[in-house]
């Protein structure tokens, strides 16, 4: 499909039939499609992800609140370029972005559904950080809903944050657990984890960092 083509169903199907909300600071963005024709794929801190069935090889990132750090998203893909663990940048709107679709499971949604996590995951996405910061950017906010598996491997489909500074513990955090917790337990056992107590982990744990870091 061409990109103008793909623009308009943007502009004419898309951006009226959606509405994003959020409850709080901590939770993620609320997506509400009343469209026909777009299916809603995920949603995260500040955005919306969406599919049209014409394409399935490109989404649509939808910026629900601060929209300013669009263009900062941009520069980062820039700087990415094309990369096996990130997703690349086809174009771009005033709220919104055109991306290579990466599918595959969260690993918040494979600890809920009881979906292995191997090694190689993890890996992938240790790879992925060192490159981006071998081209200037620091990888920030990387955490379980921001890391997709596929077929064994591991890709972050999250980079709006890539441009901040300072140091970000949410991915080494996660790895402690992954190796403490997740491998020698549920990992072994096949465990599924209710949705309810991952999700309190995972507020605690902002809630945690945040309060850490206003102590400093």
């Amino acid at each position: 499909m061409k990109i103008e083509k793909y623009t308009k169903l943007i502009g004419n199907e898309l951006l009226p039939n959606i509405q994003l909300s959020t409850e709080g600071p901590f939770d993620p963005i609320i997506v509400r499609n009343f469209s026909n024709t777009w299916k809603t794929i995920g949603s995260g801190n500040y955005a919306g992800v969406f599919l049209h069935h014409s394409n399935p090889k490109w989404v649509v990132k939808v910026y629900g609140r601060k929209p300013e750090d669009l263009k900062k998203e941009v520069e980062v893909y820039k700087k990415l370029g094309n990369h096996d663990s990130f997703s690349s940048l086809i174009d771009y709107g005033d709220n919104y972005l055109i991306l290579k679709r990466i599918d595959g499971m969260n690993l918040f949604d494979a600890v809920v559904k009881g979906v292995p996590i191997s090694e190689s995951v993890i890996r992938d996405v240790d790879k992925g950080i060192e490159y981006a910061r071998s081209v200037g950017l620091n990888p920030f906010d990387v955490h379980g809903k921001n890391v997709v598996m596929s077929d064994g491997r591991g890709y972050i489909v999250d980079v709006s944050d890539f441009y901040k500074q300072g140091k970000c513990r949410k991915w080494d955090d996660l790895k402690k657990a992954y190796y403490k917790i997740y491998l020698p337990f549920i990992y072994k056992y096949q465990l599924r984890v209710p949705f309810s107590i991952v999700n309190c982990v995972r507020k605690g744990y902002r809630l945690y960092r945040k309060i850490k870091k206003g102590n400093k």
